[in-house]
């Protein structure tokens, strides 16, 4: 499957066609978007008082997948879709001074972390000769690591609204959403 995004294979993965590099593509699609962009009047507090914390997982659109609109969520990303210490840090700023109150965690089927150790980690402390400040944060059950996810959302002492917490997995194949229960 290819998108308005795919770049050509070759021997150079930085050119995109037409010459350049996919940051200047995107910077050329800025320009485009800019042009016709019109303040949409809103600050920074979600209509709908959520934030979504998911995989950065290229494949998932959660914009269109959960039917929502600009303004409508604060949206977190990283590699698998895990809790860390940042997401906490964001998850606080969005309840404590956004207005938050509920918090939606999405993990998906066929994820990148499961096929990872903490390894990588060592690995990468064995070729750049620095250990890195942070856990990898693989796994190996999808559905273990969401509870995981949750239960560190619910017991957070800086978030003060965990009362409406849920999570699932995004099937990449079917773009359906399966609930996992928390206990």
């Amino acid at each position: 499957m290819t998108t308005s995004a795919a770049v050509p294979t070759g021997s150079d993965d930085s050119a995109i066609a037409g010459g350049g590099t996919v940051t200047d593509r995107l910077v050329e699609a800025n320009e485009h978007y800019a042009a016709a962009f019109g303040d949409p009047g809103m600050d920074a507090r979600p209509v709908l008082r959520v934030a979504v914390v998911a995989c950065m997982d290229a494949r998932i659109d959660l914009h269109r997948a959960l039917g929502l609109q600009l303004g409508d969520c604060h949206t977190i990303r990283n590699a698998g879709g895990v809790v860390t210490d940042d997401v906490i840090r964001s998850l606080t700023i969005s309840q404590r001074a956004l207005g938050t109150r509920s918090v939606v965690l999405i993990h998906h089927t066929d994820c990148g972390m499961q096929t990872l150790t903490e390894d990588f980690r060592h690995d990468l402390e064995m070729e750049v000769g620095q250990r890195p400040s942070w856990a990898v944060e693989a796994f190996r059950d999808v559905d273990q690591d969401v509870r995981q996810s949750m239960r560190r959302v619910r017991t957070s002492p800086f978030l003060p609204h965990t009362d409406d917490v849920r999570g699932f997995v995004f099937d990449v194949r079917t773009g359906r959403l399966r609930e996992i229960d928390p206990a």
